[in-house]
């Protein structure tokens, strides 16, 4: 995934997509034998957000789309892995 757009690239501003710091620290939490639940503490996407500026980027959707052929990639690999081999949800 690229930290940057072309865009930002060429502005000097760096974006990242907080959800992304999201998926990476609920990835993380997991491996290491925690348990974290999305939604029931509230939007995590806010801290996230925080958390990269605190850091001096600026959060962005860069190109992260729900349409974006590598975000449906992922999407397709969760699918199987909680459904089974080519099933999908509902």
């Amino acid at each position: 995934m690229a930290a940057e757009t072309a865009d930002s690239a060429t502005s000097g501003v760096e974006t990242f997509n907080p959800w992304t710091v999201v998926n990476l620290v609920f990835t993380h939490l997991a491996d290491h034998g925690l348990h974290p639940v999305l939604g029931e503490a509230g939007d995590p996407a806010e801290p996230a957000a925080a958390l990269l500026r605190a850091l001096g980027i600026q959060p962005g959707r860069n190109d992260e789309t729900v349409t974006s052929p590598a975000v449906q990639d992922e999407l397709a690999l969760i699918r199987e892995r909680m459904f089974g081999e080519g099933a999908g949800p509902g």
